[in-house]
């Protein structure tokens, strides 16, 4: 379910002036609401992604 997502995408930094693509999660958090990842990039931002599981939507 979430695995489908990871492979179907791939998460860039969304600090301003940068588009890094970014490597594995630096935290990793589930609940039944989803999945969030933080992503740390070499700009120094953070950025979180959000997966919803397919029964959710």
């Amino acid at each position: 379910m979430f695995s489908e997502l990871d492979e179907a995408t791939t998460p860039t930094c969304d600090a301003t002036d940068c588009d890094r693509l970014l490597g594995d999660p630096a935290l990793v958090f589930e609940t039944p609401a989803g999945r969030r990842e933080a992503h740390e990039c070499a700009c120094g931002a953070v950025t979180v992604t959000v997966a919803r599981p397919e029964s959710s939507h």
